[in-house]
């Protein structure tokens, strides 16, 4: 199978799999959602849907995050992890919006990604979610490990994966497939257990699992070779 074919195949499967598949972070608008997601580095979506509504309650605003007391949100943001930095983030993200874009999400990666703390990946995740602008493919850990495992890419490299992923995918299913494959990683593929007898991709996942990755396939513990 070429790999052309392969994801041809998986980007069916994904879409029969979780049709309805959606980034799972809560949100109101698209500021809400740039927020949520530049907080959620190295913090569960879980962990951030329970702390947002606290911080908009608090701050609903570009103007009022950009105003906030830095300790008080700091306190907010303990939940989350690296909350110093992440308060520090947003309040900068914040001002940034005010200060290029009048206080509203701008609809393009080019401009996003000069806001503080917002890298392509956010940047796909605002413009897919809130906008529905197929602005790439999202490109998280979990996308990063299961495309190398199926078979999809050989690289490591986030950026290089997606402009690997994205002539392999059509564009219109660009804002689905990311999410479904951050699913499909999230519960079945994971980092530290592989269920591939519950895998939509089963009969056709390579199973590239490098040797640095030991991981409990399905019930028997297992060592890659």
């Amino acid at each position: 199978m070429t790999r052309e074919q392969l994801a041809a195949a998986v980007t069916e499967r994904l879409e029969q799999r979780y049709p309805n598949a959606k980034y799972e972070l809560n949100f109101e608008s698209p500021f809400q959602l740039l927020i949520a997601t530049i907080l959620a580095a190295q913090a569960t979506d879980e962990r951030i849907n329970q702390v947002t509504p606290i911080l908009f309650g608090k701050w609903p605003t570009p103007q009022a995050l950009a105003d906030a007391d830095q300790t008080e949100l700091e306190t907010v943001l303990i939940p989350t992890g690296f909350y110093k930095r992440k308060a520090k983030a947003v309040k900068e993200t914040s001002k940034g919006l005010l200060e290029l874009f009048g206080g509203e999400v701008p609809q393009t990666v080019d401009q996003l990604v000069q806001l503080h703390g917002v890298a392509r990946k956010t940047a796909n995740v605002v413009l897919n979610t809130a906008f529905n602008i197929p602005s790439g493919i999202i490109v998280d850990t979990h996308v990063q490990r299961v495309s190398r495992r199926i078979g999809l890419t050989d690289t490591e490299n986030p950026d290089q994966i997606e402009q690997e992923l994205m002539p392999l995918v059509p564009e219109a299913r660009w804002t689905q497939f990311g999410p479904a494959m951050v699913l499909l990683g999230r519960y079945t593929c994971t980092a530290k257990v592989v269920k591939c007898s519950e895998c939509v991709m089963n009969d056709v996942c390579e199973k590239r699992y490098p040797p640095a990755e030991k991981v409990a396939k399905d019930t028997k513990e297992t060592e890659p070779t």
